[in-house]
């Protein structure tokens, strides 16, 4: 089953599932780059892995086990009776890995550009933002180019300066134009654009089909099996994208 949305799916993005669209994504990127590429470069999926302290709900990692507790303490007659405590979390320090691509010369493994998804922990204060903002300062800093896909609309975007209109954002950062940047910036209502990956100066680029890659994606992994998409978004929409999801939603009986 394909998604209800034309462009991006804003239900695809609940922190539980965005592990889950982000790897499969990293993988058909991959997959389409290659033929187009081969056999001077390859496509090479990486990962960077951090310590970061994280609430429960923002974790979206399967393996993790909470086991109730005590939430009260227990009354005793030779103890005078404790006021009741407040329930709160503490952070849970936590191994975090994020996927990533880079495109390699094959001749001597030359790192030519770097394709990110930004994950939740990149827009949001705290070590995952600290992490990703300085190996994109080190990238920004180099010849190596940089693509930055933003398929998220919750937390901070990465900084750039210019026009800044849409919610969605794809950064085509060439190493041998900066501080010169293409931005393809789109809604909720749009098809999610393509775009080019930079080689070295001079060279054809190839294209990334981002929309096609994303609804193959969906079908495969059936994630309309895994959305309830009667429940409510988290950031909500705006007012008119609300009216209008909802449109899309009843079309289709959900």
């Amino acid at each position: 089953m394909r998604s209800p949305f034309p462009g991006m799916d804003p239900y695809l993005e609940r922190s539980d599932l965005w592990p889950q669209v982000h790897n499969r994504l990293i993988i058909a990127i991959a997959d389409a780059l290659t033929p187009q590429i081969a056999p001077r470069y390859r496509a090479s999926i990486e990962e960077r892995i951090y310590m970061a302290d994280e609430p429960m709900e923002a974790v979206g990692i399967a393996d993790v086990a909470v086991i109730p507790g005590q939430t009260e303490p227990m009354a005793s007659p030779s103890v005078a009776t404790l006021p009741k405590p407040l329930v709160v979390e503490v952070p849970m320090p936590m191994e975090i890995k994020e996927r990533f691509l880079t495109l390699r010369a094959t001749q001597n493994n030359e790192v030519v550009s770097v394709i990110e998804i930004l994950s939740p922990s990149n827009k949001r204060t705290g070590e995952g933002r600290q992490t990703y903002k300085t190996k994109r300062q080190q990238i920004l800093g180099s010849q190596t180019s940089l693509v930055e896909i933003d398929l998220l609309r919750g937390g901070e975007p990465m900084l750039v300066f210019g026009p800044l209109t849409e919610t969605y954002r794809i950064l085509v950062s060439r190493g041998a134009d900066r501080p010169r940047a293409e931005l393809y910036s789109f809604g909720l209502r749009e098809t999610i654009p393509a775009f080019p990956v930079p080689l070295r100066y001079g060279e054809s680029e190839p294209i990334v089909q981002l929309q096609q890659l994303l609804d193959e994606v969906y079908e495969r992994a059936r994630f309309d099996l895994a959305i309830a998409y009667s429940a409510a978004l988290s950031p909500k929409l705006s007012e008119t994208d609300a009216d209008w999801a909802k449109q899309r939603l009843a079309a289709i009986g959900a």
